[in-house]
């Protein structure tokens, strides 16, 4: 089976256009355990796991700083858009979620999709990196069985 997109060039052009540090908060070490929770939540939770992996890579990519930075998912999301069938070809639906998904996921929202709140759920796994434990309020219930593991995980 064929790759469903080009990670590698993807991963290629997020590393080349990074304003941040590589190795770190918002770096390729979370985008890992981002990727990591979002295919085992994807796969309870039956959401689309292309959009999930995609939301790993892109959510961060384009942050200016490491601090409060509200307008990084619409960058992301906007990103996205502009390289639209150039390393990856979704859907309009799919790329609509995937924005939608980037854009509102450091809002603090829920949602009854089980996509994009698999990408929230995947990136809050992962706040013990700061040294905040997730809250079972913003996770879906498949997530909240991973909440100690990620955070351990997150705090090495």
């Amino acid at each position: 089976m064929t790759e469903p997109y080009d990670r590698a060039g993807l991963i290629a052009l997020i590393k080349s256009e990074f304003k941040l540090d590589w190795g770190g908060i918002h770096g390729a070490n979370h985008w890992a355990r981002v990727l990591h929770h979002g295919k085992t939540i994807g796969e309870l939770r039956q959401a689309d796991l292309l959009v999930v992996e995609l939301f790993g890579f892109l959510h961060d990519s384009c942050r200016l700083n490491d601090g409060r930075d509200p307008l990084h998912g619409q960058r992301a999301a906007d990103f996205a858009h502009g390289i639209q069938g150039d390393f990856f070809q979704l859907k309009p639906g799919q790329l609509d979620t995937l924005c939608f998904a980037m854009q509102h996921h450091s809002g603090g929202e829920v949602s009854t999709n089980a996509t994009i709140q698999t990408c929230w759920d995947s990136d809050r796994l992962d706040l013990g990196r700061v040294g905040i434990k997730p809250s079972a309020q913003y996770l879906s219930e498949e997530a909240t069985l991973f909440v100690d593991l990620a955070y351990e995980w997150s705090i090495r």
